[in-house]
């Protein structure tokens, strides 16, 4: 079970290493959150509630700037 767990905690590294390298801010905040998704499983995995809580909170921020009607200042 413990490589099986740290597969999902790499796997979630390398999404989020790559979603630094998109050039438009929508898909960097897209693939950050499936990283951000599979931390959270990594969390759960490992019984780690700041890694859960953190990641889940960084998914709701990408929502909402991915849903938030863009203006113009």
């Amino acid at each position: 079970m413990a490589n099986y767990t740290e597969y999902i905690g790499y796997t979630a590294s390398l999404i989020l290493l790559a979603s630094f390298l998109m050039k438009r801010i929508a898909y960097l905040r897209i693939l950050n959150s499936i990283g951000c998704s599979f931390f959270i499983a990594y969390g759960v995995m490992l019984h780690s509630a700041p890694v859960v809580v953190t990641n889940a909170a960084i998914i709701c921020i990408n929502i909402y700037y991915l849903t938030k009607k863009q203006t113009v200042d």
